[in-house]
């Protein structure tokens, strides 16, 4: 019997399933887990961030953590490393949602739906004749993968161009052309709205700033759902006061929740959600399918999917 503890209950049927797997499981909720001798001897942990409170170092039988989360910023990567305790995270369980998000985000930033909201909480009927169209642009995601792809595969109805920047410059489905990073610059001065969908790593801390907006064609429109940090906030802000980017769609920042006293708040060609993209009615049914499936192999001594690299940090 292999004990795991999970962070958060999928519901008596769902977590019976697993039990017949053959799993002993201990459930504690995230924000009250702390270290105690019920969980010393646990050799599986499914949970999103109880590395704050929960020293994993007393674990001392951990061999694999399941993530529910996309993003790794949030784990102690190094002595994962130094233990050899195995990594998964949940790729693909919010890509379609955050696809229909990039879309809209898109389309709001273009269409000028926010001022077109404010007309109408003030009963103002006025038409603006500066809206633009999708059709024919070219839109370029930094990242291409899950949430990229299915970004892309949405957009692909509007017939625009789409470009996408990964490691290698190798070829994705809907994407018309894939470059590599050693074409970063080229590949920015060809996007009229950039995309970022690029996993936050040491390496891609403050990807984007000074240097690279001024590269970027006048008036770019950026939507950004991965990480906050991926960005210079600093440098974001002047270039959108100075009018260089025209709109941003920010569903993550540097610091969460955003504080009151930023200035993003104040910007008239900003878009600001509170890290929502991921959300929908099916979070938790496909959240829940990719810890099943690992938990299936995991007990079977087959190989997991959704396996990290930690020394690449996705």
């Amino acid at each position: 019997m292999v004990k795991a503890l999970f962070t958060y209950n999928y519901g008596k049927e769902k977590m019976k399933k697993i039990k017949d797997l053959g799993y002993e499981i201990v459930y504690i909720k995230e924000r009250e887990l702390y270290y105690n001798e019920e969980i010393k001897d646990i050799e599986v942990l499914v949970c999103y961030n109880p590395f704050n409170s929960l020293d994993i170092t007393k674990l001392n039988k951990l061999k694999w953590i399941q993530l529910s989360s996309i993003g790794i910023d949030q784990v102690p990567k190094q002595y994962l490393l130094e233990k050899q305790i195995l990594l998964t995270n949940n790729k693909g369980g919010y890509s379609i949602p955050m696809g229909e998000w990039v879309v809209l985000k898109i389309l709001e930033m273009l269409k000028k739906s926010k001022n077109f909201y404010k007309k109408q909480d003030n009963k103002l009927w006025k038409i603006d004749t500066s809206i633009i169209e999708l059709y024919g642009k070219t839109i370029g995601f930094i990242g291409t993968g899950s949430i990229a792809y299915e970004s892309a595969k949405r957009l692909k109805g509007f017939e625009v161009n789409i470009y996408g920047l990964n490691t290698t410059g190798r070829s994705v489905e809907y994407f018309d052309k894939c470059f590599s990073t050693s074409e970063f610059d080229y590949f920015l001065s060809l996007c009229d709205i950039l995309v970022l969908t690029i996993p936050y790593t040491e390496k891609t801390h403050h990807l984007l700033n000074e240097s690279k907006f001024k590269i970027m064609k006048d008036g770019v429109y950026i939507v950004n759902v991965s990480r906050g940090s991926i960005i210079n906030e600093a440098d974001l802000i002047k270039y959108l006061k100075n009018g260089k980017i025209k709109f941003a769609a920010l569903d993550v920042f540097e610091n969460e929740p955003l504080n009151e006293n930023n200035p993003l708040w104040d910007l008239d060609n900003v878009i600001i959600t509170p890290h929502n993209s991921w959300v929908s009615e099916m979070r938790n049914e496909r959240r829940y399918n990719v810890i099943y499936e690992n938990m299936k192999r995991y007990i079977n001594g087959e190989k997991l999917i959704n396996i990290v690299d930690l020394k690449k940090g996705y």
